[in-house]
């Protein structure tokens, strides 16, 4: 106990010297922190929603609507693939899962098969997301598998949480939550936004973006009164006004979509410009190749925004796409292009808005609580333990303060009104480490052992005890953190590393302290072996 290690000497300097490097800027203004050297530390704690106030969105995907889209296009793809074959299609019934496919001539059956099973594709774990049957002498079952099915949903809510992530970050706002809630829910929640409405908007717009040809050999006038050809749909061309016949066969999707920016077209108006990935340059370079002299659509969520006429073939993999464009809406569809199309609609079950008014209050609570709470337990340690034993608690509760707050920052995790109560639960298990070891320490000495050997016997008879009680601790915050969301989850957060530094604060730097006086000292008698 007297000779203490070199090495726990040093941990505890560079421990001390981390935490006051990685919590000094929050106590500094924006300026300060500015005018700091480049290779100081200038992170701070970010505050959650609860403190600061923001925008809260309680979004669930529409995994209804993402499977009856997803077994149009697999009809549309059936209806393509066998006409390519020269496979005569009498009539497609339409079911939950696909279609029930009647062709024209019971001994096409087979080049029918085989034409679609090359529309077939193996999933990520080996199964076949698309199933072939026949049904009788000419008809042919086209369905999607079981497994493909119950795996739309989980994969849709993980696109759409990325997606939401990417958009929220377009808006600037800062460390946004976005969390997954049950099966199919998810909850945002953007601290300092002051828009709610700009929010949903950005998020909730699906932003699908397609490129398909205009079909000029049906009559519009027909397809309004009801006779829509089976290969083409009847969509409204924003930019115009008017409804436009359009081929249901998507020729370039916005998943080959790599880059999109404001530009501006030849008469100087706000347009968009647009690159494709090497499979996208492909397609398109083919589809205006063989369309020369044709219109063809750019939709956007179900909308026709434009419909140029292609002049020669584009195959560079880059375009414009112009239009009836503010420079807001432009730069607002680039935002979404970027961010890229939700797998599904999101449909709002929840709005909130916490007002910055609301979110001071919380921080002034919290504050007092924090401050209450940590006065209690000084005055508590210094009265049981004394000015020395109990001020080297003290001085260990502040470093254990300083570190958790130093961590924060450097992670950008966000600190709730639930993680203010996790911090004061840290503080209470640092100091209830120290008073295991003191009374082990005070139990030693009334058995009349000299002073080192009561300390030595404080530190390591109470040590099982104190790992016991924080491992129990940290998997029960590890639990939280885990199956919980949003604010459990940052009381769990700010639980765990409290739980790393109150048990170095409460061992290793109370260790160095007491070594340190015990060999200055030189006491006679410890001086808590009596109850204060």
């Amino acid at each position: 106990m007297v000779n203490i290690a070199r090495w726990k000497v040093i941990l505890v300097l560079v421990a001390a010297a981390f935490a006051i490097l990685f919590a000094l800027p929050n106590m500094l203004t924006a300026d300060q922190r500015a005018a700091l050297p480049g290779f100081l530390p200038k992170n701070t704690l970010n505050l959650g929603l609860d403190l600061q106030g923001g925008s809260y969105l309680l979004l669930e995907v529409d995994t209804g609507e993402l499977q009856q889209s997803r077994v149009e296009n697999l009809v549309e793809d059936a209806r393509v693939t066998l006409q390519e074959a020269g496979v005569g299609v009498a009539s497609i019934a339409p079911q939950a899962d696909g279609a029930v496919i009647t062709l024209s001539d019971a001994s096409a059956q087979d080049a029918g098969v085989e034409a679609l099973q090359n529309l077939v594709r193996l999933g990520t774990q080996g199964v076949a997301d698309r199933a072939v049957q026949r049904i009788g002498d000419n008809r042919i079952r086209f369905t999607f598998t079981r497994q493909a099915l119950d795996g739309m949903g989980p994969q849709a809510v993980d696109q759409a949480i990325e997606v939401v992530r990417r958009r929220v970050d377009s808006l600037g706002t800062r460390e946004p939550s976005i969390t997954r809630q049950g099966a199919n829910r998810i909850v945002v929640q953007a601290p300092g936004e002051s828009d709610p409405a700009q929010l949903e908007r950005v998020i909730g717009q699906t932003a699908q973006l397609t490129f398909q040809m205009v079909d000029v050999d049906n009559s519009v006038a027909e397809a309004q009164a009801g006779r829509v050809p089976p290969d083409a749909e009847l969509l409204i061309n924003e930019e115009l006004g008017q409804p436009m016949l359009v081929k249901r066969r998507v020729l370039v999707s916005g998943e080959n979509l790599t880059h999109a920016s404001v530009g501006s077209d030849q008469s100087g108006r706000p347009a968009i410009d647009f690159r494709f990935d090497s499979q996208g340059s492909r397609r398109f370079g083919e589809a205006t190749s063989q369309n020369v002299g044709r219109p063809f659509a750019i939709i956007l969520d179900g909308n026709i925004i434009s419909a140029p006429t292609i002049i020669s073939p584009i195959l560079t993999g880059s375009g414009q796409i112009t239009g009836s464009f503010t420079i807001a809406q432009a730069s607002e569809l680039v935002n979404l292009l970027n961010g890229g199309a939700l797998p599904a609609p999101l449909n709002v079950e929840e709005r909130r808005t916490v007002t910055a008014e609301l979110g001071a209050d919380a921080v002034a609570a919290g504050a007092i609580s924090t401050a209450v709470g940590a006065v209690i337990i000084v005055v508590f340690m210094i009265l049981a333990y004394g000015f020395l034993f109990g001020g080297i608690s003290v001085i260990g509760l502040v470093l254990n303060g300083l570190l958790i707050i130093a961590a924060m920052s450097m992670t950008g995790a966000t600190l709730t009104l639930p993680g203010i109560a996790g911090l004061i639960l840290t503080f209470a298990v640092a100091v209830d480490a120290n008073v295991l070891i003191y009374e082990r320490m005070r139990d030693e000495a009334r058995q009349g052992r000299s002073v080192i050997a009561s300390m030595d016997a404080g530190f390591n008879k109470a040590m099982g005890t104190i790992i016991d009680a924080n491992l129990t601790t940290l998997v029960a915050a590890m639990i939280m953190f885990v199956f919980g969301a949003g604010p459990v989850r940052g009381f769990a957060w700010t639980l765990t590393i409290g739980v790393f530094t109150s048990m170095f604060s409460a061992v290793m730097v109370s260790q160095v302290l007491l070594a340190y006086w015990l060999k200055t000292a030189k006491p006679k008698k410890l001086p808590i072996s009596e109850a204060a």
